[in-house]
């Protein structure tokens, strides 16, 4: 292995350790406690070193939600893929989606609420929010009728993210999530519930 090559993949895996602990200290306080001394500290790095590998804390979140959005992405395709028809699929990838924001609230906050940089919606965005978008795409183009499928399926993104902040938030009751969900698919796919 070439010096290079080697240090590449030290280089990768610092940005990799940085990665995790925003994530993790994240996770256990929220975002307004990962800042670039705290990282420092956690990671056993100076801050410099956070520096020559990040513009500052937002470029960290970004990365974050990439990983964020490859996650979700992942997950996504797996409950579309078992699913057993068009319907089951849609269903299945409204739950993987709502799941994964309740399982991981401070991921699901640096890909969906905090300020980050990143190019959504056109052509520079990450493959990662590619892919993610590209598996409500798929679910949801069964459904389209002639209705342009970006549009449709950035519309059930739309629902199924506003159910999930409004849940979160405590602005509707928990409670009813899965009959929220059954209400949205069933307009979707246009079956009466």
């Amino acid at each position: 292995m070439s010096i290079h090559t080697r240090r590449e993949r030290e280089r990768a895996d610092r940005e990799k350790l940085i990665v995790t602990a925003a994530r993790e200290l994240a996770e256990a306080e929220g975002w307004d406690a990962v800042t670039t001394r705290r990282l420092a500290e956690k990671v056993e790095y100076s801050q410099p070193v956070l520096y020559s590998h990040f513009n500052g804390k937002d470029a960290i979140v970004a990365a974050v939600a990439v990983e964020g959005f490859a996650e979700l992405a992942t997950q996504l395709r797996a409950a579309r893929v078992e699913a057993a028809d068009a319907e089951a699929a849609l269903a299945a990838v409204g739950r993987a989606y709502t799941a994964f924001a309740d399982r991981r609230p401070a991921l699901y906050d640096a890909m969906f609420s905090q300020a980050v940089t990143l190019p959504f919606a056109t052509p520079d965005a990450p493959p990662a929010l590619h892919a993610g978008f590209d598996e409500l795409v798929t679910a949801i183009r069964p459904y389209a009728g002639g209705v342009d499928t970006g549009l449709l399926t950035e519309t059930f993104w739309a629902a199924l993210h506003g159910l999930t902040t409004l849940t979160r938030s405590g602005r509707i009751p928990a409670a009813q999530h899965d009959e929220r969900l059954a209400l949205l698919i069933a307009r979707f796919t246009g079956r009466e519930s």
